[in-house]
């Protein structure tokens, strides 16, 4: 059981997950005095909306607690900013956190991701195999709300693909022709791998652990889908984004001849 950190899990009858373990918002009223951000600050570093997309027709891993107080997609020693360069520069804390505190949000990591690898283990034991859509979202413009983003350089979907086992390349090779056949916002998709972000904590350790049996594959949408500073959302393309991740389960039914019915 996690301490500080809330979550929601909810099980469905497939082979599948969706994860958005960046959405959270909620900071425990116990440290809550210690914080040093505001809620804007906070939210511009959070994946807003990220949970909504992740409300598909798999089983979902949603986090609640926000990433300043536990980052489940970093290493326990990296998992709570005690230092600005852990966290784009900004001071997280007015005050150090207590020692027990920082002790207590280490061992939530430890119980969650033990928990995590149990209800992934469950889904092989049952269906033989298993998918994480790991969902997350970034920021391009870092300059101020003006800057022209760099397309380039940040690409509308990057997917973190680095840490994926070679066996289950060609389900990936075949989610992103499927995608780049797709429109977003009524525009083609400029999906690139591994261009901002190859993968997280939670890709690393799965896809290493686990590799035999599925995969991870992170998502991230670059937030046209809202204002980034001001996290005022746009409705339509939240759930253009969501269309779009339930559109590619058709791949994961195909590749793994699974019938969803």
């Amino acid at each position: 059981m996690a301490k500080f950190t809330k979550y929601f899990i909810k099980e469905n009858n497939s082979p599948f997950w969706a994860f958005a373990i960046h959405d959270g918002h909620q900071i425990d009223e116990q440290i809550a005095p210690f914080l040093n951000l505001n809620d804007t600050e906070r939210l511009r570093e959070e994946d807003p909306f990220t949970s909504v997309m992740a409300e598909l027709p798999m089983n979902q891993f949603i986090v609640g607690s926000s990433r300043f107080q536990l980052d489940l997609n970093r290493t326990i020693n990296d998992s709570v900013y005690l230092r600005p360069e852990q966290a784009w520069g900004l001071n997280v804390w007015k005050l150090d956190l207590p020692e027990d505190i920082v002790t207590e949000l280490y061992l939530d990591h430890e119980n969650i991701y033990k928990e995590i690898e149990e209800l992934i283990q469950a889904t092989i034991d049952r269906f033989g195999f298993f998918v994480i859509l790991d969902i997350h979202s970034y920021n391009a413009k870092r300059e101020g709300p003006e800057e022209v983003v760099d397309t380039i350089k940040n690409p509308q979907i990057n997917l973190g693909t680095a840490y994926i086992s070679e066996k289950w390349k060609p389900l990936v090779q075949e989610l992103v022709a499927y995608i780049r056949k797709e429109n977003l916002y009524g525009e083609p998709i400029d999906i690139q791998e591994n261009i901002k972000f190859k993968g997280g904590y939670l890709s690393q350790l799965i896809n290493k652990k686990l590799a035999a049996h599925g995969c991870v594959i992170s998502f991230e949408f670059r937030k046209d889908f809202m204002d980034e500073w001001t996290g005022t959302p746009d409705l339509h393309k939240i759930v253009a984004c969501k269309q779009l991740l339930m559109n590619s389960i058709q791949v994961l039914n195909h590749y793994f001849h699974y019938d969803a019915g």
